[in-house]
């Protein structure tokens, strides 16, 4: 297989495995995605809140599962050096106050054939924006 043809089916490989760990919510899958140092915070990060590597990642996903958070893809739109991933989430107070359920967006920026950054995004015009796909 050709360099460009490894090229263009990296990202989507990547992103079937994103789509399937997340619904699946096994969280060793999902750590398997992650670079060891993998940032996750809100879109103007990095920042001091952010979760500042996988472990911590991890940590944070279990703690929303525990308290009932659960999460639907919705999307995996692959950009260069991005995906982005929406999701329907429910649980959180802000999905309650939505009548049950939230629209978020998750913009993975890829290094390799890992996630190195998460930013999360309540618009998805935004979103897009930033992970460089279509509005």
């Amino acid at each position: 297989m050709s360099d460009e043809a490894s090229a263009a089916e990296g990202p989507g490989v990547l992103a079937g495995r994103v789509r399937s760990a997340l619904e699946s919510g096994d969280l060793d899958a999902i750590r398997d995605l992650l670079d060891p140092d993998a940032r996750w915070g809100a879109p103007e990060g990095p920042g001091d809140d952010d979760c500042r590597n996988r472990d911590e990642v991890i940590a944070w996903w279990a703690g929303a599962r525990a308290a009932g958070v659960r999460a639907v893809v919705t999307e995996v739109t692959v950009g260069t050096g991005t995906l982005l991933v929406g999701l329907e989430v429910t649980g959180p107070p802000a999905a309650r106050e939505a009548g049950g359920a939230a629209g978020r967006w998750q913009v993975l920026t890829v290094k390799g054939d890992r996630i190195a950054d998460i930013r999360g995004f309540d618009d998805r015009a935004i979103a897009a924006a930033r992970a460089g796909v279509p509005a």
